[in-house]
């Protein structure tokens, strides 16, 4: 892992875990599928890096690096976001544990913890990400989403790290709306970084992935051996359709970022919508801690339009925003989180910014409402 952080953004995700230029050879390999690997018949896998598909994979390791250049920390990459934040959970907590996660992350998260972490004997504790936050003492992990999904509040990282280091207490942060762009949480003093990247990290809605960072040796060991025993990794195309599709995030966050301060701003105007939130409002409840430790704010907002009967006439109406759980894409979504079973109103709607252009996304925003 290199840090490489002197680099503008582009440059870091175009060059991002690429191997040395060699004549003749692709800028980024081709993916490698392979479940066994010819063995050294006298030293077995100990004389190569690859012994076997599940743990060893060259391809996944490229992105892997890459992923790591951009959080400063060594990652280890995971099947889908969810396997990597259960993984996470379950690879560092043991029964009589305790830990803290955010009331108003993402809904599954809670899910688990309530059907398998609580059920294994550990103590589950939720606080909203804009606090007020319980006690550290004797809690193993704080986990927070910042900025959180679907509500979009965000918590001062390195606060909350200092309160719940000075307990005793380790610090991992949701990065999946911000991405590394966005903040780097490893900087800020969190000791591990998860995220999905399913999300705007590859950004083009075709592929599962999720990934744990940290620069820990001793944290990022039990994640590796939990990734091992129990197969959470992703296939080698993934894992280089992955790599690919980095090089083009800053591209993708610059208009989608664009996007959603031009449609927070028409929102803000318009009586009929309520409770409008994006980080990047000065008007927002979250904009003075975003302001001061993100480095760009997400294509991400969400706002009630009152009833699911609107949500549902606006989604119909719209010919640019589709109607799609996830975010981050290319193509601008939007959906009703109480249909997934957030603790949300029925016409609060999560609106994913894509890349088309802005004038474009206004007004077919501006007609659908109507």
């Amino acid at each position: 892992m290199t840090d490489g952080i002197s680099d503008g953004d582009g440059t870091r995700c175009v060059r991002a875990g690429l191997p040395d230029p060699v004549p003749g050879q692709p800028f980024l390999p081709g993916p490698v599928f392979a479940a066994p690997y010819h063995l050294d018949p006298w030293q077995g896998p100990a004389a190569a890096a690859n012994g076997y598909g599940r743990p060893d994979n060259p391809t996944r390791r490229l992105l892997e690096a890459a992923i790591g250049e951009l959080e400063g920390g060594d990652c280890r990459v995971f099947a889908s976001g969810q396997a990597a934040i259960t993984g996470l959970l379950l690879a560092l907590l043991r029964p009589g544990d305790a830990v803290v996660l955010p009331a108003d992350g993402y809904f599954p998260v809670r899910a688990f913890a309530a059907d398998t972490l609580a059920g294994i004997g550990v103590r589950v504790h939720l606080a909203p990400t804009a606090g007020p936050y319980p006690s550290f003492d004797g809690v193993r992990l704080v986990l927070v989403e910042t900025p959180a999904n679907p509500g979009l509040d965000v918590v001062d990282v390195a606060a909350l790290a200092w309160d719940a280091h000075a307990a005793g207490a380790l610090v991992a942060v949701d990065n999946t709306t911000a991405t590394p762009l966005g903040q780097r949480p490893l900087d800020l003093g969190a000791d591990l970084v998860v995220a999905s990247g399913t999300k705007a990290l590859t950004g083009h809605s075709d592929l599962l992935l999720g990934y744990v960072a940290t620069r820990t040796p001793d944290l990022l060991d039990p994640v590796t051996a939990w990734r091992t025993v129990t197969g959470a990794v992703p296939g080698a195309f993934d894992a280089w359709l992955a790599h690919r599709s980095l090089a083009t995030l800053d591209l993708r966050l610059a208009r989608q970022s664009a996007n959603a301060e031009a449609l927070a701003h028409l929102l803000a105007d318009r009586p009929d919508i309520a409770g409008l939130r994006w980080p990047g409002l000065p008007g927002d409840p979250a904009y003075a801690v975003a302001a001061a430790q993100m480095r760009r704010l997400p294509g991400v907002l969400s706002f009630d339009l009152g009833s699911a009967e609107r949500v549902a006439r606006f989604l119909d109406a719209a010919r640019l925003v589709g109607a799609a759980t996830s975010f981050g894409g290319v193509h601008t979504t939007a959906d009703r989180r109480a249909q997934w079973g957030d603790d949300t109103a029925p016409g609060f709607v999560r609106l994913s910014c894509g890349i088309e252009d802005t004038a474009d996304l206004l007004a077919d925003v501006t007609a659908a409402l109507g």
